[in-house]
């Protein structure tokens, strides 16, 4: 399907968006994460329970998604590894933002705060519902509502629907001005590291990577390349994304290319996994130094995943795997890295002596 299909189906997710209840998207996330759709998942699995299935049982009061595996994800499993004070303080601030979007839920900002601290709390599926919303009900930012669900459908498992928003969003985004999009969880110096552009197209890029079509990957990463040459972290971040897509597609010498801007001096605030990962291919570290693990488990599964993709590029598909079995049996289910682990593993790695999905 080229870039025009992919927007007439974007287009036709919004009016449909518009037509139907705000919980509408919730009951299809459950249809379609049961079915596997674009997950790119190995045919051959047993059919997988959705969200209602296991709710349905008494037993899945806290399930977000089920994974393409079909484990349940849960939202506990994103709020458990916080210390008590940092839970309360997101508590206050998702209070703040729901009390800000109560009194005035057409304004764009409010929206988006209040989907964002929803998330930052493991309620995904409540954020989809409140997006949806608002692109109901407003016409202002369409493309910043639909960036920030695109996000989410990727959280819950749904990347078609995550292409049909991100593909939209990128649509009515490019002519604009692009400007930089304030952090949710400011990392350590405080300074915003993205932009509104740039995020649609990441996302829109890993949606497609996730799919298994680096083909369509690859074009919106380098474009998103354009756009995030004004800081390191960003660049660090779409270069490793971007080089992995390329060496899938058996590029591997402009994969080597892209790598040349990065060295040890590459002055990054919250993306060390991916610099690090840069170097290794550069061959400046180990991947033993890579795979080191530290406290924060999204930047351990982008680490034991940049890894992986290495061995599996490399020729060492069993050892790939056997890193990605261990990223998915961790808790950090949100973190891109464990959602490429978990793609890869329910397709099947290619020369692997195991079956897809076990």
């Amino acid at each position: 399907m080229n870039r025009t299909a992919h927007l007439t189906l974007a287009a036709l997710v919004l009016v449909l968006g518009a037509c139907t209840s705000p919980d509408a998207p919730i009951a299809a996330a459950d249809a379609g994460t049961a079915a596997g759709a674009g997950a790119g998942t190995n045919p051959h699995a047993p059919p997988m329970m959705s969200v209602s299935d296991v709710q349905a049982q008494g037993t899945g009061g806290d399930v977000e998604a089920i994974s393409l595996l079909g484990r349940p994800l849960l939202a506990s499993e994103i709020t458990a590894p916080l210390d008590a004070e940092t839970l309360a303080e997101r508590r206050r601030l998702l209070a703040e933002a729901e009390a800000a979007y109560d009194d005035d839920p057409r304004d764009v900002d409010h929206i988006i705060w209040y989907g964002r601290r929803l998330a930052y709390l493991g309620s995904y599926r409540d954020a989809i519902a409140v997006y949806t919303r608002g692109v109901m009900t407003t016409q202002q930012d369409r493309h910043r509502l639909l960036r920030h669900r695109g996000h989410r459908w990727i959280s819950l498992r749904q990347f078609d629907r995550a292409v049909a928003d991100l593909n939209i969003a990128w649509a009515m985004a490019r002519p604009l001005e692009d400007r930089v999009e304030a952090d949710g969880l400011p990392n350590a110096s405080g300074t915003p590291t993205s932009t509104t552009k740039g995020n649609i197209l990441y996302h829109l890029g890993l949606a497609y990577f996730l799919q298994g079509d680096f083909e369509r990957a690859l074009d919106a990463y380098l474009e998103c390349l354009e756009l995030s040459r004004w800081n390191d972290d960003m660049l660090v971040a779409t270069t490793h994304w971007t080089c992995m897509t390329l060496r899938r597609l058996g590029r591997f010498e402009e994969a080597a290319a892209l790598l040349e801007p990065i060295g040890p001096d590459t002055e990054v605030i919250e993306n060390g996994a991916y610099r690090d990962l840069a170097l290794m291919r550069k061959g400046l570290l180990d991947p033993e130094d890579v795979l080191a693990e530290g406290d924060d488990g999204i930047q351990n599964a982008t680490a034991a995943f940049g890894v992986a993709h290495w061995d599996l590029t490399e020729g060492r598909p069993d050892q790939a795997r056997a890193i990605m079995a261990r990223i998915v049996e961790g808790p950090a289910w949100p973190a891109f890295g464990f959602l490429a682990a978990e793609a890869e593993l329910a397709r099947g790695i290619p020369g692997s002596s195991e079956p897809p999905g076990d």
